[in-house]
């Protein structure tokens, strides 16, 4: 009997439970909120994203943000002059305005990678469209006058934004002391309406976790209902309604039910 008992013992065969695989593709969450960092080619933007999870892989978002935008034939420089208790500010010769763009939008965007575990990178794409306000802020320089005091020519130096009447000064670099510094200009601030575009592809890391983790690549365009003035017009240079931009956005965020 006892060999008989080992022969059966020996004979069996272990079985190991098997493991139970979770597919996690589903509406595990129905919001989704994410701050964002964009660089472009021309400047950069700050914005919020708040979005719709309609299903695994697709989002409807409503978009808000607010933007520098820079002419790509501006040079910023400093002549480094001492005077009195001040010295120099860096400028851009021929710059007339500071461009800032507030933007707003409604978008999706889809996930095309399909896989059944949450982590991971998952590759999709977004678009959006919407509204957009450029404000243009003047740009101050510093400019050198000369006035006849009791027959002596006295030099001073006078913060001014460009007008039609110091256009021969503004433009002179022999009488541009400086930049007249970031504060001045916001309460002469003009605004001209627009529409904004975008679209790209997305990298998003964990796309069905909690946290939203997500890198962007793609191409923006801004056009507005007449030309933004941020630079003088001259034969070779002109302004116009349009940006095109390339964008590389960052976004961290949260989901939730």
């Amino acid at each position: 009997m006892m060999v008989s008992l080992s022969e059966v013992i020996q004979a069996q065969t272990t079985f190991q439970p098997k493991q139970i695989e979770f597919d996690w593709k589903g509406i595990v969450y129905r919001y989704e909120k994410a701050f964002e960092f964009s660089l472009h080619t021309n400047g950069f933007i700050l914005g919020y994203n708040s979005g719709r999870i309609l299903t695994y892989n697709k989002t409807r978002y409503y978009h808000f943000s607010i933007g520098y935008m820079g002419d790509p034939r501006e040079r910023r420089q400093n002549k480094n002059i001492p005077l009195a208790n001040m010295t120099s500010k860096s400028f851009s010769y021929g710059k007339l305005n500071s461009l800032y763009v507030l933007r707003a939008g409604i978008g999706r965007k889809k996930y095309l990678s399909e896989k059944a575990k949450r982590k991971g990178i998952a590759l999709g794409y977004s678009y959006e469209i919407g509204p957009a306000i450029a404000m243009l802020k003047p740009n101050y320089l510093y400019l050198l006058f000369s006035e006849n005091q009791n027959g002596m020519l006295v030099d001073e130096l006078r913060a001014e934004r460009y007008s039609s009447e110091n256009a021969d000064v503004f433009l002179d670099y022999n009488r541009i002391y400086g930049g007249g510094g970031f504060t001045r200009g916001w309460k002469e601030l003009t605004f001209t309406p627009g529409l904004q575009a975008r679209g790209g592809i997305l990298f998003s890391l964990g796309a069905y976790d909690k946290y939203v983790k997500m890198i962007e690549v793609g191409i923006m365009a801004d056009l507005f209902f007449k030309k933004i003035s941020i630079l003088a017009e001259t034969e070779a240079v002109s302004n116009k309604p349009y940006f095109i931009n390339l964008y590389l956005t960052l976004q961290l965020g949260a989901r939730r039910n």
